[in-house]
């Protein structure tokens, strides 16, 4: 009896193929979390007044600390970003970026159980505004979206074209 071998490579592991996949679904969701955030800053940064009423519209914070929340979240949201961008340090950016984000959703959210009407500020603006022109739902729900991006790059930081990978030992 006479046996056949096979001359084909054999097909990768399910295992081996997720593994390699993994960095770059992580470049994916490390360059749309980078570009959420940097667009989030910028437009925050342009306008620090907007910022700040933005802050307070939510009416969580004392006086004394809605200045300077105002003023240093662009900052924060523009440093995410940059982190992300390059690819350094991306698992403690993505663990700020979902620490952020949890604040952002439960600002969010008790903005809506206690019945204001703010525009959230996300992406500039902010402040009182007429109760149809809220979109909590909306903006929990991309917050919780973007929340799960955030776990998914703390979980699985790897990436390509980062300077986390080109510094690794």
């Amino acid at each position: 009896m006479t046996t056949r071998l096979s001359t084909r490579t054999p097909a990768p592991a399910q295992g081996d193929r997720a593994r390699r996949a993994l960095p770059v679904a992580g470049t994916a969701v490390r360059l749309a979390l980078a570009l959420v955030w940097g667009w989030a800053g910028w437009t925050k940064i342009q306008d620090p007044a907007a910022s700040v009423q933005a802050v307070r519209a939510y009416r969580i914070l004392p006086e004394a600390l809605v200045t300077p929340v105002g003023h240093g979240l662009p900052a924060l949201e523009l440093a995410l970003a940059v982190l992300l961008l390059a690819g350094l340090r991306v698992r403690l950016a993505a663990v700020l970026s979902a620490l952020l984000l949890t604040g952002f959703l439960a600002g969010i959210v008790q903005a809506w159980a206690r019945g204001l009407s703010i525009d959230c500020g996300c992406f500039g603006g902010g402040g009182e505004i007429d109760s149809a022109d809220t979109h909590y739902l909306r903006e929990a729900l991309r917050d919780a979206g973007l929340l799960v991006l955030s776990a998914w790059a703390a979980r699985w930081p790897a990436s390509r074209f980062s300077l986390d990978a080109a510094l690794a030992p």
